[in-house]
């Protein structure tokens, strides 16, 4: 019998890919939905989709007393890993291509690895250091050339960028504070339990701006996919990947994504791949492998069988 995160490549290969396609597509249903409903609005909708579809898949999976043991720290959890990055990647899709943010989104490793080593203490040798450093490069060369989304003005790509980075931190932010309050907790009361703190702490904001005129059926059809495919599902997926993959070839998902993104955003919005985002992208990817460690920690995790 396999042991978790030894299983051959072909028992989970397919789910890697399907969760890849999900996730690069969340980008594309946020630009649908943010578009007729603004982004706090879409946002809010999505988390609270996202909660009613897992909530009951948690109680069959008997995790509700977990939940209602560690429900103060789960709840914050979901604004700092779920509302905050998720309004921001909402409003930053308006501005700049769904590809691109989707690209920025890969450097969430990059800003995990600085907040765990600033609040952590985890140490951070010579070469993570250059992986770091060669992120951000990455990163800053993207800004120089970034070309704007489909009908908006190219002076707010800036913004739209920074708000993607901001978004990434809070990602690599909420990463540390789950290693510090929530270990041992099992996962799927987590996952629920953070959509409903995100949902609760976006209800406001929600309520606020929601539109005067009534979105279409394509805006409500993109928020129900992305709550239920990107969110639901895509948590289910993941953390499937974790016991029959381990941790490690999960987080590679972060990588491929960004395909399916640009590609999405190629067909049905019409967006340009430059050979400048392609190259940006690799630069940021290559220095995030460096960063976290996770060249040697892929090579590692491989079957004695599989390794050169």
């Amino acid at each position: 019998m396999n042991s978790p995160g030894t299983q051959p490549v072909s028992t989970w290969i397919g789910e890697f890919i399907l969760l890849a396609a999900l996730w690069g597509a969340s980008f594309l249903f946020m630009r649908m939905g943010a578009a007729e409903f603004s982004p706090l609005p879409m946002v809010g909708l999505r988390v609270a989709l996202a909660t009613v579809f897992l909530w009951p898949i948690m109680l069959r999976q008997g995790h509700w007393p977990a939940l209602r043991q560690h429900w103060r720290p789960i709840l914050f959890a979901g604004v700092i890993n779920s509302a905050i990055p998720f309004a921001l990647f909402a409003w930053a899709v308006m501005h700049i291509q769904t590809g691109l943010a989707s690209i920025l989104n890969a450097t969430v490793p990059l800003f995990g690895a600085l907040v765990a080593w600033v609040w952590l203490g985890d140490r951070i040798n010579r070469l993570r250091w250059v992986g770091l450093a060669l992120g951000f490069v990455g990163v800053a060369l993207l800004a120089w050339r970034a070309p704007a989304g489909t009908g908006f003005k190219s002076d707010s790509a800036g913004w739209a960028i920074a708000a993607c980075l901001l978004a990434s931190c809070f990602y690599g932010l909420s990463a540390s504070f789950a290693r510090r309050y929530l270990t041992g907790i099992p996962p799927l009361a987590t996952a629920t339990g953070s959509q409903l703190g995100a949902a609760l702490g976006l209800a406001v904001p929600t309520l606020w701006f929601w539109p005067a005129q009534m979105p279409g059926l394509h805006a409500w059809g993109a928020i129900a996919a992305i709550a239920v495919l990107c969110t639901g599902i895509g948590y289910i997926l993941y953390f499937r990947l974790i016991e029959s993959a381990g941790p490690s070839r999960a987080l590679a998902v972060t990588f491929i994504a960004p395909v399916f993104a640009v590609l999405y955003g190629a067909l049905f919005l019409g967006e340009r791949i430059t050979p400048w985002m392609v190259g940006c992208a690799l630069v940021i990817v290559c220095g995030t492998l460096l960063s976290t460690g996770l060249i040697r920690t892929l090579r590692l995790a491989r079957p004695a069988s599989e390794r050169p």
